[in-house]
């Protein structure tokens, strides 16, 4: 392991040219074709065998090893979001409206730098390794379950994932045992009054008024509903109604969304907004229509497995145990599937300006974290290998 670990530190500056090049060149979900086409050209390059298309833009290399030995699974996702680049920097996004504000790009570089360094060394290797790249992981129904029912984990043993996190200083990992993760659910609600004139209120049924009070009574669902030491957030992120000043809109519409860890609270929370929106918009005469989508489940970490990491990735990174994070992943699903866990590398450095959250158009990373997340997969891989 040592020898793969001291590669990262040598392959690092092609790392950085590898998401710099996937950071200029962003593509939103389900749109990945030239990010996943540049991971499978990699890949071939190297001899790893490599299948593409798998659920829709996904690429799963597989490298074969030298004996036998439990198959693991890395994966890294390859998607980014709908957002105006207004970093000034060498590398910004050439895509006008898309960016790579939450690391993805930086997530693939760094897996392809696994991968080469493995695949040059897979003389070393008990094993199969299988690296995922999948596409899709920040607009719901993503892209984790349709690649593992198109066979990405089949015959893998053991799966693993990280995330850089800018809250997090570079140099650290983070994980834990359990719940890691949360459930991301979305809401729409749209409430349909009766519009008429500004001057003349008591001939409405005003929308907006409806759904202002709405968005103060959600609030309560947390507040006054849920046990304070259950985590949960209920946040509501749009409002859209109205297209004049002296016009009392007929419609509006609220778009939110509810994060839980534990399922029965996840349904509790769902029954009770949908009770408070009926009877708030009974009381002023309006009707409602409703969309609740449930998301992405909470990412739950295998036991033994995040025991493995606080082993393992010691070899990489100082090792935390992790707060709860009430972000959502598709990752959820794998664990569904195999043993595994979750894990957050630090991104973040407050002498280098590197402090804007995740989904900032304003968001980078130390990219220093590649090389400890690059060493952290080595490690939980080589773990495994060793403990078989």
């Amino acid at each position: 392991m040592e020898t793969l670990l001291e590669k990262v530190d040598l392959l690092y500056p092609e790392m950085v040219g590898w998401r710099r090049y996937l950071h200029q060149h962003p593509e939103l979900s389900y749109h990945e074709k030239e990010t996943a086409a540049y991971v499978a050209k990699h890949l071939q390059e190297w001899g790893i065998e490599v299948r593409t298309g798998v659920g829709g833009n996904g690429v799963v290399g597989r490298l074969h090893g030298n004996g036998d030995g439990p198959t693991v699974a890395l994966r890294a996702d390859m998607d980014a979001l709908p957002i105006q680049d207004e970093k000034q920097c060498e590398f910004s996004s050439k895509v006008s409206g898309v960016m790579h504000a939450c690391g993805h790009d930086a997530h693939t570089a760094t897996l392809l730098g696994v991968a080469k360094i493995m695949a040059e060394h897979r003389d070393k290797l008990k094993g199969d390794v299988v690296f995922l790249f999948q596409h899709a992981e920040e607009l719901s129904p993503g892209g984790a379950n349709s690649m593992i029912q198109d066979g990405a984990l089949d015959d893998v043993d053991y799966v693993y994932g990280i995330h850089l996190w800018t809250p997090f200083p570079v140099g650290t990992a983070y994980c834990k045992a359990g719940p890691i993760m949360a459930a991301a659910d979305e809401f729409e609600i749209v409430v349909k009054g009766k519009g008429g004139h500004g001057g003349l209120p008591h001939e409405t049924v005003d929308s907006i008024a409806i759904a202002s009070h709405l968005v103060v009574n959600l609030q309560t669902i947390v507040s006054r509903t849920v046990d304070p030491t259950q985590p949960c957030v209920v946040s509501v992120g749009s409002f859209h109604s109205g297209s004049s000043f002296n016009v009392i809109a007929e419609r509006a519409m609220l778009n939110g969304t509810v994060r839980t860890f534990d399922p029965e609270l996840r349904m509790e929370v769902k029954a009770r907004l949908e009770t408070m929106v009926e009877q708030t918009c009974r009381m002023h005469g309006a009707d409602f229509a409703i969309d609740y989508k449930l998301g992405y489940p909470p990412v739950i970490n295998d036991e033994g497995e995040a025991e493995r990491f606080f082993r393992a990735g010691a070899h990489a990174a100082d090792v935390k145990p992790s707060p709860l994070i009430m972000a959502g992943e598709d990752f959820a699903y794998y664990l569904h599937h195999k043993k595994g866990c979750f894990m957050f590398v630090g991104a973040g450095n407050v002498e280098q300006g590197i402090v804007h959250p995740h989904h900032h158009p304003k968001f980078d990373i130390d990219e220093a974290s590649m090389a400890v997340a690059a060493k952290l997969f080595i490690s939980m891989v080589s773990d495994c290998q060793k403990r078989m």
